[in-house]
């Protein structure tokens, strides 16, 4: 691996750069508010002795919904060990204040709480790249609760994606917070792999996204990565 100052364009810093928006995602993201990638500026990494591999990084992210972009710097320590463990972020990013999703997010959480029916759906998106827009802010909630596992699972050779929610129910439950259960395929691209996943994850506008149960599922040697969505 190099070492010194790396091409934003090429995978060591795109590797390190996706890392942090995982842990942007998991920490600010909701319903109503998910980031992407848009560009690595600049990136250089060292060995720390004795730690592992230090990642230091400018980059943009864009917010899907409203659009906005802000700049973030960033550090990413990928630990050393014969035990893999989760990169290490710090993360500083811009008018992230700005973002104030609290009224929709409080309207979504009124409708599923108050509602007579649990919430259910499949494929999203469907195998033509498509979302019914109800359901736009569940598939956000579940690239929430994947970055979770997508931060935990980063080393410096994977590169994830959620690709799909494959099912989500509402279950029951008599706390404030609402409880899913999701189950999502995440996509690597280096190795091309469909990684499959069940999360039990709870939710509220206070409180945020909590991961309560996680479990990989074997291998699916027949997954093929769903459509892009809008």
């Amino acid at each position: 691996m190099e070492t010194g100052e790396l091409n934003p364009n090429h995978y060591p810093a795109q590797r390190a750069a996706k890392v942090v928006l995982h842990y942007i995602n998991s920490h600010y993201g909701s319903p109503f508010k998910v980031f992407i990638l848009q560009k690595v500026h600049s990136g250089n990494t060292e060995d720390v002795a004795n730690s592992g591999r230090k990642y230091q990084l400018e980059i943009s992210v864009k917010e899907m919904l409203s659009n906005s972009t802000h700049k973030c710097t960033a550090e990413v320590l990928f630990p050393r060990g014969e035990r893999q463990s989760s990169p290490e972020v710090q993360v500083s990013c811009e008018e992230f204040e700005k973002l104030n999703t609290t009224k929709d997010d409080e309207a979504l959480y009124q409708k599923l709480k108050t509602s007579t029916s649990m919430l259910s759906a499949q494929n999203l998106p469907d195998s033509h790249g498509r979302i019914d827009p109800e359901m736009k802010p569940i598939r956000h909630l579940g690239i929430v609760a994947s970055s979770f596992i997508m931060l935990q699972e980063s080393n410096e050779n994977t590169l994830y994606s959620m690709a799909q929610v494959g099912n989500v129910t509402q279950l029951a439950t008599d706390t404030d917070e609402l409880k899913f259960d999701y189950f999502v395929l995440l996509h690597d691209m280096v190795s091309q792999d469909i990684l499959r996943w069940n999360l039990q994850i709870s939710w509220s506008p206070q409180e945020g996204v909590k991961i309560l149960q996680q479990e990989k599922l074997p291998h699916c040697h027949e997954c093929k990565m769903p459509p892009a969505s809008d």
